[in-house]
């Protein structure tokens, strides 16, 4: 198993996936972090926000989503190393608009594919609420891929944004759960196109070097954890 304070710029392997879990796990019972899948989106829904946002404030809600202060004694630095690490993966990946594989884990072969990627789209939409700034960006660009990402939520909970419904209701369901999984980074390259646009690039030129997941539509999300919350 790697350290936690292996090289900052080499990916989390399966092993640092499973100690970051674990280490999640063990917070005390008074704090409600979010768990691994949640935490992969919620890093995404932070990296795409207009302006970078500071380490202290965006770690301090995958510790409690709430925000509340982690107990004195408890150590964070193992886990924030390994969430730096994949902080790092995911802006290189969406600088570079290259494909990155969330942290995305099948259920069931029952499982619907939307409720399968759900805590991962609850992840980022936690980013969002903590930093709303992407969601102030006034442009029609992002109603697309932000309702491909929200369609996984009920409608209920989107009553307030009459516009992604509208949206929502168009959308056609994935087609199994590889296609839902390439649809959160489309969309979240999509989304960056308009959040952090590179030099020389238009809005109306977006999703142009969209990738698609390695190995086509059939290749398969990771199987296993999380566990989630005890």
């Amino acid at each position: 198993m790697s350290s936690p304070s292996a090289d900052p710029r080499l990916p989390l392997t399966d092993a640092d996936m499973a100690e970051l879990e674990r280490r999640l796990d063990e917070l005390p019972a008074t704090l409600e972090p979010l768990d691994l899948g949640m935490s992969d989106g919620y890093l995404v829904g932070v990296l795409l926000q207009p302006q970078p946002v500071p380490e202290a404030d965006w770690l301090r809600y995958v510790f409690d989503t709430d925000g509340r202060p982690v107990p004195p004694g408890v150590a964070t630095e193992p886990i924030a190393a390994l969430l730096r690490r994949r902080h790092a993966e995911l802006n290189r990946a969406i600088h570079h608009r290259q494909w990155f594989d969330p942290w995305v884990f099948e259920l069931d072969d029952e499982a619907d594919p939307l409720e399968t990627v759900l805590p991962w789209v609850a992840g980022f939409a936690t980013a969002l609420t903590h930093f709303p700034a992407l969601t102030r960006i006034d442009s029609p660009e992002l109603l697309e891929p932000l309702a491909v990402l929200y369609r996984s939520f009920d409608p209920e909970d989107l009553e307030d944004a009459d516009d992604l419904l509208a949206l929502v209701d168009e959308l056609e369901p994935p087609a199994d759960l590889a296609d839902a999984v390439e649809a959160l980074v489309s969309s979240s390259l999509l989304i960056a196109d308009v959040s952090r646009p590179q030099q020389g690039q238009s809005a109306s030129r977006a999703g142009a070097r969209t990738p698609r997941r390695p190995g086509g539509p059939g290749s398969k999300p990771r199987s296993g954890p999380p566990r989630g919350r005890r």
